[in-house]
């Protein structure tokens, strides 16, 4: 595959598609931008492409909470599509609120109707907005969003409300910890997953910033990958010039293992 067709879907109050389309055009990928009523509209158009993506912001102005109507118009409307492109090895990336819509819609942690561990995106334990940099700890080997090139420590900035990642119980965090789903952790200066604030900003048990269903091709994470694509997007990044922003080895992990 010379070039994958990424499709990044925009609903009112989304802000980031924009962003997103450019970090996927960066790293290789043919994209459009479509509003979710289209594709709702002809959801047999979704056959042809490879990467859906939902991007951050504040879908539908999270009237009913964060993601939650979103999530409803997916899952009763373009399941089936959903389904159809997941099973021909399609890959889905949800940031922040995109992630609130994957795990909302049934589509994290499990995965389509799949069952595993219930969860939700709970309000952040500090009771307000987190805008922040943030390191985070990798597991690559499961998700093709993370590989061997990714690092094991990467640098990407939050900005939620409603990020901290809560399982039914602790065994069914657990359960995903051992099967390879947690391939993000809020981490310390030294790499260190952390429950602690700031360095956790969330809260998050287990210091989950990202998740992926069993096969990796379903991911969802708060940090928003697609604001440090450039060195320059970075507070310091006189003092690495040239670096590859860390977001993009993620847009670009993607795109090579479709190409592979």
């Amino acid at each position: 595959m010379a070039e994958p067709r990424a499709i990044v879907l925009r609903a009112p109050g989304t802000n980031c598609e924009e962003e997103t389309a450019a970090a996927w055009e960066r790293a290789g990928a043919s994209v459009e931008v479509w509003h979710v009523g289209r594709l709702i509209e002809s959801p047999a158009e979704l056959d042809a492409f490879q990467i859906l993506t939902l991007p951050g912001g504040f879908s539908y102005g999270d009237d009913l909470g964060a993601g939650k109507i979103l999530a409803t118009r997916l899952g009763t409307v373009l399941g089936e599509s959903l389904r159809r492109f997941h099973d021909r090895g399609g890959l889905v990336l949800g940031i922040c609120n995109g992630f609130q819509v994957l795990v909302r819609a049934g589509l994290l942690p499990g995965g389509l109707g799949t069952g595993g561990a219930r969860a939700t995106l709970a309000r952040n334990d500090s009771g307000r907005f987190e805008s922040r940099w943030v390191r985070l700890a990798t597991r690559p080997g499961v998700s093709p969003f993370l590989d061997d090139e990714i690092g094991p420590v990467i640098e990407l900035p939050v900005a939620h409300g409603e990020g901290r990642f809560v399982t039914g119980t602790r065994a069914e965090l657990d359960a995903m910890e051992r099967s390879g789903q947690v391939v993000l952790r809020y981490a310390d200066a030294e790499g260190r997953p952390t429950e602690s604030y700031p360095e956790n900003p969330n809260g998050s048990p287990g210091a989950v910033a990202g998740v992926c269903d069993p096969t990796g091709r379903i991911f969802g994470l708060m940090p928003h990958p697609e604001r440090f694509v450039d060195p320059w997007h970075h507070p310091r990044w006189t003092r690495t010039p040239g670096v590859t922003g860390d977001g993009l080895r993620l847009f670009s992990a993607a795109v090579r293992a479709l190409r592979a």
